[in-house]
């Protein structure tokens, strides 16, 4: 009778456990959705910027290389800040770097906007509210990486997750030149203050939909800390820096590579307003396409991933050289295009081997260096062009294939998967 009663309730049990992770299911998703909204605004809060760049040179009267400055220093500050807010994170938690950082850079947003429509000499405040988006940046986007790790166990679910983001990422840079010329149209302005709306939206999601996982671990003090973290950079230093080095150049490639096309569109072949942002996502559509299918089939293949890094890597260097011999405009859109591929494919290799090859009491500074090293690439892109597309254009296209093609040896040289590490 026992045994009776035993079988007649093991179905309701087992409805109750598959309600339980399907509702665990669905919470995930929301919470990857939530995570994927931060590198989102922070890649709107600069790219959106991009094909409106011209407008400011026109309305600021001031140069190329000025505007470009308008760019950098978003990422000259983040650079610094952002292996402190990964060391603060690590021993703070996830989310209570993030929600303080949206909020500075939404301030930031504000301030650059509000000096662009009220100042008459506006520049240097634009610069002081950037300035600030740079702080936020600094805590918001890198943190995404080391906090996805904590909240998956498994390889594959990282590596899949590690993908959406950087899709998010990526598609953020597709909307950006088409929302920040649009909004543009209305007033060349309108895009600082869009994003402190942008940061609102991903501030009220952070705190609904993501639950940061328990830990029972006490911080590491800091001088341990600093122990195991130059311990990690003896023992597996080599393809930690072919990494950095490598994120860092496909970054200076990217946004060398739209500066340069913000600035022909307008000037050679007066492709203007939306029409440019729609110009513009074309390639970067490659980019977030490529990224997102690159995601879904790495899983914790680590020699594929490799491959991949190398083989992308590749495949934008020859896009590059190409337009070294012609840049008729559908020729250019094509071969940037390309090269948009050979990045995406790159890109979320690059952020999986990071984050599962890094202890979790190391992976939030690991890997907010490793953005750093990205924001260096962001930084120097625009005004090397600007000052390049001055002087010489084939120029640019020997310097940013013949640094694409270094990142590629140092990537086969550097990024050995069969090698066992000592923990």
């Amino acid at each position: 009778m026992d045994n009776i009663e035993q079988l007649c309730q093991k179905p309701e049990f087992n409805e109750k456990n598959h309600t339980n992770e399907g509702s665990k299911a669905s919470s995930q998703k929301w919470a990857i959705l939530s995570l994927s909204s931060i590198p989102l605004v922070m890649t709107l809060g600069n790219s959106m910027l991009i094909p409106v760049l011209p407008s400011m040179e026109k309305k600021l009267s001031i140069s190329a290389f000025q505007t470009s400055m308008i760019i950098t220093v978003y990422s000259i500050v983040a650079i610094f800040l952002i292996p402190v807010a990964g060391y603060i994170s690590d021993h703070v938690g996830r989310k209570k770097v993030i929600i303080p950082s949206l909020v500075i850079a939404g301030i930031g947003g504000l301030i650059s906007g509000w000096a662009a429509w009220k100042m008459a000499d506006a520049y240097w405040v634009i610069l002081l509210g950037r300035s600030l988006q740079g702080v936020g940046a600094a805590g918001a986007a890198p943190i995404v990486l080391p906090l996805v790790g904590d909240m998956f166990k498994s390889d594959d679910e990282v590596s899949s997750t590690l993908g959406m983001i950087e899709t998010s990422n990526t598609f953020g840079k597709v909307l950006s030149p088409i929302l920040g010329a649009f909004l543009a149209g209305f007033f060349w302005f309108l895009p600082f203050f869009s994003f402190p709306v942008f940061c609102s939206i991903s501030i009220i999601l952070i705190l609904l939909l993501v639950k940061c996982p328990k830990t029972t671990e006490k911080p590491i003090p800091f001088k341990h800390f600093f122990k195991n973290v130059k311990k990690i950079f003896t023992e597996k230093g080599k393809w930690l820096f072919s990494i950095f080095f490598i994120g860092c150049i496909l970054m200076f490639v990217l946004f060398g590579c739209l500066f340069y096309l913000s600035e022909t569109f307008e000037k050679e072949y007066a492709i203007k307003n939306l029409k440019k942002g729609f110009f513009l996502a074309i390639p970067l559509g490659a980019l977030c396409l490529s990224s997102f299918i690159t995601g879904k089939v790495i899983k914790k293949n680590k020699l594929l991933m490799k491959w991949l890094i190398i083989g992308g890597i590749i495949l934008s260097a020859l896009a590059i050289a190409a337009l070294y011999f012609s840049i008729q405009l559908w020729f250019m859109i094509s071969m940037f295009l390309l090269s948009g591929i050979g990045i995406g494919v790159g890109l979320p290799c690059l952020d999986a081997l990071i984050t599962e090859g890094i202890e979790k009491e190391e992976r939030g500074t690991i890997t907010s260096l490793y953005s750093s090293m990205r924001f260096i690439g962001v930084a120097a892109g625009p005004p090397v062009i600007a000052l390049l597309i001055k002087r010489s254009t084939p120029w640019i296209f020997v310097l940013l294939s013949s640094l694409a093609i270094i990142s590629a040896i140092v990537g086969f040289k550097g990024i050995k998967p069969g090698v066992k590490y000592k923990n």
